[in-house]
């Protein structure tokens, strides 16, 4: 078997500038290889990694979440498993699909979105990642658990914080303890706020998870506290750089952007293929309970297994000119993407897909639609270049267009 030595390092600079070229090599020479620094086996191609996530036979576990998400979140619904998964999920899940994502949300998404355009709409000019990707999704999150917006900068951080201890492939120390302080202060500030909402629920999800119960079990206090830690740092970091990767994608296609301004029934396909192309999260992992054949060779029971979605997601077997961004293409569909049959990767599948993928078609669809109607001939401001930065999650870190404000 391949070992790191023979492609791209996942831990280099070269790596970190263009991936896309880094998994291409893997795909083609070594679809599975053993990292010495990261402890992890890596698999790079689209069956492998849909293998992994669809898995029914408890091949594939997520007890590497025990040591890798647990230190920042606590115990969260991503490292259960049979019952007791069915049963977290079934608390949490009808807050974010149907009516109560229709009733409850909407109207919380679309005045977030409309407030946070209103600082920018007049100006002509803005950074579209640092005056709405970074903020909205955050204040939606917040605004939907009946939180204190004015905390954001608060929240802001603690999410990078997670998202950098879960990044840290190289074992930074540092990035380490930041990340378990975090766990601490994050608890210091909600438990107080979860207990009063005991005694005095709204109708916020923060009430609502208060008072969910499903087959006589409710959710602890620890329980809420884990699943707001998660909900913030994965509802945030993803539909953050989920939608500016889908400006820049569209910016760097002026023809698909014209077309999704003319028709926003669009923005469905242009987020999905946003997913696919230029996916938020480039990998998650895994861990083999069993001896498991893959592409490439064998990985023994106990392994940590590194599944790069930003590899699968360009996979030439699965996908026709893969390297291209095309919101038309017919091998992805957009209606099924933002399920559990959705034909990317990038919610990961079967019974870990995204729980929250309804929630970040809408903020999406409302926030896209939204940003478009205040700046209809917006363009990418003179001179300016588009960089993406991450290596565990990735995507633009500005988007600086130019816009005639309307009326």
């Amino acid at each position: 078997m391949p070992t790191a030595q023979h492609v791209p390092d996942i831990l280099s600079p070269e790596f970190a500038r263009d991936p896309y070229a880094a998994y291409k090599v893997m795909r083609e020479s070594a679809p599975l290889f053993w990292h010495e620094a990261m402890q992890s086996y890596v698999i790079s191609r689209y069956e492998d990694v849909e293998r992994a996530f669809k898995d029914k036979e408890s091949v594939f576990t997520t007890d590497n979440y025990d040591w890798q998400i647990e230190p920042v979140h606590g115990r969260t619904i991503l490292q259960l498993s049979g019952r007791e998964h069915a049963v977290r999920r079934a608390l949490v899940a009808p807050a974010f699909r149907g009516k109560d994502l229709q009733e409850m949300f909407l109207p919380v998404i679309e005045r977030n979105a409309r407030e946070l355009i209103d600082t920018f709409r007049d100006r002509g000019a803005v950074d579209l990642v640092d005056a709405f990707a970074t903020r909205f999704p955050v204040n939606v999150i917040a605004d939907m658990l009946g939180l204190d917006k004015g905390d954001h900068a608060k929240f802001h951080h603690w999410y990078t914080t997670v998202i950098a201890f879960l990044g840290n492939l190289a074992g930074d120390p540092q990035v380490a303890a930041a990340g378990e302080r975090t766990r601490v202060e994050f608890a210091e500030y909600m438990i107080p706020i979860i207990q009063e909402r005991r005694k005095a629920p709204g109708d916020d999800l923060l009430s609502t998870l208060c008072e969910a119960e499903v087959d006589g079990v409710r959710m602890s206090d620890e329980d809420i506290k884990a699943f707001c830690s998660l909900l913030l740092a994965a509802g945030g970091e993803t539909t953050d750089k989920a939608i500016a990767a889908l400006f820049a994608n569209l910016l760097a296609h002026p023809e698909q952007l014209a077309a999704v301004q003319r028709d926003r029934t669009l923005i469905d396909r242009a987020f999905a293929e946003t997913l696919r192309f230029t996916p938020p999260v480039h990998m998650i992992m895994r861990q083999t309970a069993a001896e498991v054949t893959l592409s490439g060779g064998t990985v023994p029971a106990g392994a940590t297994v590194t599944c790069l979605i930003g590899s699968a997601n360009r996979d030439e077997s699965r996908y026709a000119d893969a390297d291209s961004f095309n919101i038309f293409r017919e091998d992805l569909n957009a209606t099924n993407a933002f399920s559990a049959a959705a034909d990317h990767l990038a919610f990961a599948l079967g019974r870990h897909f995204c729980v929250g993928a309804l929630l970040a078609r809408a903020e999406v669809q409302t926030g896209v639609n939204q940003l478009l109607g205040a700046m209809p001939d917006l363009r990418l401001a003179d001179g300016a270049g588009i960089t993406e930065r991450g290596v565990f999650t990735r995507g633009p870190q500005a988007v600086p267009v130019v816009f005639t404000p309307v009326g």
